[in-house]
This record gives structure tokens, sequence and C-alpha cells, in this order.
């Protein structure tokens, strides 16, 4: 049990969550929509990278969502910050530790589809990492050699589809590619990505799946489209428009997490 297991299993007292959800870029306003929330900040949880980026408070917040118990954490460290794949770590095996069983990782990406437009949301089905790191390097013994195959839980998948339905919101699919960041991608390397086969490109949330899979998680992602990829009718990405574009989808991705876990078991 990690120290912040400790902290938050005395803060939670006879809060009992399964679901969690991670927010992206400029996603942390969905947090104002759990009610009665305890707030921890990630400074005082041992191990939790503090953000230093823009867009990411780093909060937790343990609350009710559409009535069900669910710890919403506001805000992420991301691998280029530290040059550390597993800068989630701690986070993730904290999340197994208190018993959350279902985890969506949200996050804000570039479209490869000039169709798949700023302010859309994509339900990730499965992943590239051409990052070249991965948070397990180093994992003792054979923890390490995590099966991929279905890193995307199916049955959270159907459950996001059939809550976007109810919504009345467009839910794209497709394969999010893992560049580490902090520059943005070129225009080449865009071209590269659509070559694969894949629909939007971002620099989290590819080792948080790896993580969650490790520690027993079924995960789900979600990507808010903030832009569109470098070179893709002119576009020139920027901080700025993630942060911009992704507040636009917010209303969305309240109802859309609110209704699922209306379902949620």
């Amino acid at each position: 049990m990690t120290p912040a297991t400790r902290l938050l299993k005395d803060r939670l007292g006879a809060q009992s969550p399964k679901v969690a959800i991670i927010l992206g870029s400029s996603l942390g306003p969905v947090a104002d929509a759990v009610t009665a929330p305890l707030r921890i900040s990630y400074k005082d949880l041992p191990g939790f990278p503090v953000p230093r980026i823009s867009g990411h408070s780093g909060e937790v917040f343990a609350g009710a969502l559409a009535g069900k118990s669910v710890l919403i954490l506001r805000g992420r460290g991301h691998p280029y910050e530290q040059g550390d794949a597993a800068i989630m770590r701690p986070v993730i095996e904290t999340l197994a530790d208190l018993g959350i069983m279902q985890l969506i990782i949200t996050n804000a990406a570039g479209s490869l589809i000039p169709s798949m437009r700023p302010g859309s949301i994509m339900l990730i089905t499965d992943h590239i990492n051409f990052s070249g790191m991965n948070p397990l390097i180093g994992e003792a013994a054979d923890h390490g050699f995590v099966p991929m195959t279905a890193a995307y839980d199916g049955r959270l998948a159907t459950a996001l589809r059939s809550a976007a339905q109810a919504e009345k919101i467009r839910l794209h699919e497709g394969t999010y590619v893992w560049f580490c960041g902090p520059s943005f991608e070129t225009p080449a390397e865009i071209r590269m990505a659509q070559g694969w086969g894949a629909h939007a490109v971002g620099m989290s949330t590819v080792p948080e799946v790896i993580l969650a899979r490790r520690f027993g998680l079924r995960v789900a992602g979600l990507s808010v489209i903030t832009n569109l990829g470098a070179g893709i009718e002119g576009a020139s990405p920027s901080h700025g428009e993630t942060k911009s574009e992704g507040v636009k989808a917010v209303g969305d991705m309240v109802k859309l997490l609110s209704r699922f876990c209306v379902g949620a078991t």
C-alpha cells in the first residue's frame, strides 16, 4: 500500500469509489460537476506528481457524479516534464490499492482526420507508442510483460458508446499515437502517423494505460480533439489552442461521463 493510499483511505472514510477519471488538458472544469466533493491537492499526496503545465491543477476530487461515487483526478504529470515515462505510476498504483476497478483516461489530442474537427470527442480503441519509452522498463521479475492485445476494455467502450448515444453526442473512434513531446509534431510526423492508419496524436495517456493494465484496472480512453495535426489544412498547433478548444468540449464531456456513471457497476 502506498503512503498516498493510506492518506486517501483516511480522508475518504466510508466512500468506496470503483470508478476513477483522469482529466486532461483544460478538462478540469468537468470536476465541478462532482457533488459534495472532498478536494485533496497532489502536493499533499506522497509520490503524486505536481503538474507544471497550465491547464492541470493537480487535485483529487472525491464525491458523486450522477449519483455514483467517483474519484476525479484534475490534471496529470506528463513524461516530458521529468523525462520519466513512469511519472504517473504512484497515481495508478494508488488507484489500484484503493479498489478502483474502472479507469477513464481523458486527454487533449490533435486530429489526423480532417473530418474530426476541434471540439470532437474520440473513443480510443487502440494506441501506438512512438515515444521510445515505457513506464515498465526496469520492472521487477516478470511483472513488466503485460499483454496489450485488449488494452482498452470492450465493455467500458460499449458503455461509453451507449452513453454518447443517449446524450446525442457524436463519438468518434480511432487509434491514438503517443509522441512524447513537449514539442508538437512536424507535418512529416503527422503524415507518417496517418500512413499507419492512426486517427489522433498526443503526449500522454499511453503510459497511464500501460500502468493501469499492469495493476489490473479496466481502462477506457477519450480524446478531446483540440486541433488538426501540423500541416493539415495549414494547421500549426499551439498550447494556447489546446487550452481554448479543450474548454469548449467540457459540456459534452460532463454529459458523457455522467451518463456513463449512471450505468457503472
